[in-house]
């Protein structure tokens, strides 16, 4: 827990990419803070969006620009009810838990997800995604429910928040367990 000078209510989400901090704003001045992977160069957004859905050791569908960009990533995709895929579990790059990010009734394409590369995590490496380590997304899953606001401050906007410190949120370890279909 951080003191947080937020404006917003409990229960949102505040993604900071240029300090690479994700704040879950609670009651009494107090967040819980979370270090983050962002986007690499020129896939960095800002906005807002809202938690619409959220799974356990999700499958993982990359778009057709993330095909052509990374053509290596096909050999490990299969075909999945919803598309070519790879299921989920502990070598699928959403990790351990997603929370899929849409603005209004549109899907942003946008995840907060865990990882399976969490040294990854407080630099710019994602295609936009939001990624934290496999014990703070669970961490984050079971705290934020669907609906929760999520707002990704544009690179540069100061935090007084990113400066205390504080320790980051307490994790457990996650194991893979076996998906249920």
């Amino acid at each position: 827990m951080v003191n947080s000078q937020f404006r917003e209510p409990p229960g949102t989400i505040i993604v900071d990419p240029g300090n690479h901090f994700l704040y879950l704003v609670q009651n009494n001045g107090q967040a819980v803070r979370y270090g983050v992977g962002v986007g690499g160069e020129g896939f960095g957004w800002s906005g807002t969006a809202t938690v619409h859905t959220k799974q356990e050791w999700p499958d993982w569908y990359p778009p057709p620009e993330m095909l052509e960009r990374k053509p290596e990533i096909r050999q490990h995709m299969v075909q999945l009810p919803s598309g070519l895929g790879m299921h989920g579990g502990p070598d699928n790059p959403l990790g351990a838990r997603a929370l899929y990010l849409w603005h209004g009734n549109k899907d942003t394409l946008y995840r907060i997800h865990g990882t399976n590369e969490p040294w990854t995590i407080g630099q710019n490496v994602s295609s936009g995604c939001i990624r934290l380590t496999n014990d703070d997304v669970a961490d984050l899953y079971g705290r934020a429910p669907v609906g929760a606001k999520v707002v990704v401050l544009a690179t540069g906007t100061p935090t007084a928040a990113a400066s205390t410190t504080a320790s980051l949120a307490p994790s457990r370890r996650l194991q893979a367990q076996p998906l249920v279909r």
